[in-house]
């Protein structure tokens, strides 16, 4: 479950402080975002901190998969893969049901591209497409980009290290409780340490990034109650504290009852399976040995339909010719060391160590052909599965959440009455993403994907506007 914590930030006025340092840009929170934020407020030439309320800098970025939708870059050009902003939208759009924000996933497609490819050739971060990521989930084209570790923590590593070289500064230890604001400007923060006191620091201008509210259960509760009593798989960080910040300014909030679900989750071992396990040819099968759903359509919704399972379980059956193509991914190496892979030479084998109905099980394979659409809609273009197989237990949790405060193209933090407000920008979980309503919307890699597509908008943004008014920043 979720942490319960205080859901109301307060504003101070800029007049019950005086600002020791003032610096032309804050950024709350140090994930892929905030990190990608900083580096590009850092390349326009100004300075920035960066205030992150853990010991060190992980967040939901580290425990995700590390791969990241892009759009348009240099990589997909080379090896033969067409993709554009208008196709990603379209995409979008379609999963989505038409619930999305068409011009911020336009934006989003759009910067994504430029973002990966700047990151390679400025900061030798070496994103590059993921050919064994198929077209899938929704996505009309294969558009899945990851560093050669191939995992979060991996990527996390390689942007602290950018952020490191440039001289960037990370605060750690000190977490975003309040802001100093005339009327919707913000002036300043004051953050707190872990001992309890707190440190005020002015700013021209502030960017959010301190991703979404998953482990907060007031906020589950209020927005996305039927997740209330789901198991949460994310960062206990995450408590919802930019959209809290942001809302009590004006902003506006968008999407909050939309989040990523997970239905490949081990368990009891609590390692997200990666989905190519079902892109090449694997199923979901509950006690009984059958299948109850496309196990394709729906990577988030998915999870929902296994915590609807017998004993909220479900099991992903596999063969060798799966394990062989996944066995180098890093969670599934540390699946397998703790005992969270079951193998053998046959289904009944198979059945009774997972406890599964062997009957159920082989005749759900017997029915898997290649020949035709079955029920759910899925239709399998690989080779039959054959012995050995294998299986892995999983079950559905919240991953994180995808609403939060409305920004624009420009990643600036919109007001409920529609305009910018003045300094205030935001990406990654603290803003909108692009599942429209719901957990079904949700593409595979979008939540990096607009972490970094936004941070990087947000960076420069800020520098643009710092920039313009420099002179009248004190220090």
């Amino acid at each position: 479950m979720p942490s319960t914590v205080n859901t109301l930030p307060t504003l101070l006025p800029a007049s019950e402080t005086i600002f020791e340092l003032t610096v032309p840009i804050l950024i709350a929170g140090a994930g892929a975002c905030g990190l990608v934020a900083a580096l590009a407020a850092h390349e326009a030439g100004c300075e920035v901190v960066v205030l992150e309320r853990d010991p060190f800098p992980r967040g939901s970025t580290s425990m995700s998969l590390g791969a990241l939708c892009a759009v348009g870059t240099r990589d997909q050009s080379e090896r033969g893969v067409m993709d554009t902003a208008d196709l990603f939208t379209a995409d979008v759009m379609a999963k989505t049901g038409g619930q999305a924000d068409p011009a911020l996933a336009h934006a989003v497609g759009r910067l994504s591209g430029a973002a990966v490819d700047w990151l390679r050739d400025r900061f030798d971060i070496p994103l590059t497409l993921d050919t064994a990521w198929k077209p899938a989930f929704g996505h009309s084209v294969m558009r899945m980009h990851v560093t050669p570790g191939r995992s979060g923590a991996d990527l996390m590593d390689r942007l602290l290290c950018a952020c490191d070289l440039a001289g960037i500064p990370i605060l750690t230890n000190a977490r975003v409780t309040n802001l100093f604001a005339e009327r919707d400007e913000v002036m300043g923060v004051r953050y707190k340490r872990p001992d309890g006191s707190t440190e005020d620091i002015g700013c021209g201008a502030l960017i959010l990034a301190t991703c979404g509210f998953g482990g907060n259960a007031d906020m589950i509760s209020r927005h996305i109650p039927d997740m209330a009593n789901a198991r949460y798989f994310g960062w206990d960080g995450n408590r919802g504290d930019g959209i809290l910040l942001g809302s009590a300014l004006g902003a506006e909030l968008a999407d909050m009852d939309a989040y990523q679900g997970l239905g490949l989750l081990a368990d009891p071992a609590g390692i997200d399976l990666n989905p190519r396990f079902l892109i090449e040819g694997g199923i979901q099968v509950n006690h009984e040995g059958a299948r109850f759903s496309h196990e394709l359509d729906d990577v988030s919704g998915q999870g929902a339909r296994v915590i609807a399972q017998p004993g909220g379980v479900a099991w992903v059956i596999y063969d060798e010719r799966i394990h062989a193509s996944c066995e180098d991914l890093p969670q599934y190496i540390l699946l397998r060391e703790v005992g969270g892979v079951v193998q053998a030479g046959s289904i009944e084998t198979l059945s009774a160590r997972c406890g599964i109905n062997a009957q159920g099980l082989q005749q759900t394979l017997s029915e898997i052909t290649d020949s035709q659409t079955d029920q759910w809609g899925r239709l399998f273009t690989g080779p039959e599965l054959q012995p050995p197989f294998y299986a892995v237990k999983v079950t559905g949790a919240l991953f994180h959440t995808q609403g939060g405060l409305n920004v624009d193209a420009e990643a600036r933090v919109l007001h409920t009455a529609g305009r910018p407000l003045p300094n205030l920008f935001a990406g990654g979980g603290v803003a909108r993403g692009l599942s429209g309503r719901g957990p079904s919307g949700y593409l595979p890699g979008a939540g990096l994907c607009t972490a970094i597509a936004l941070g990087y908008a947000a960076g420069k943004s800020a520098a643009d506007l710092v920039s313009a008014e420099r002179p009248k920043l004190g220090t």
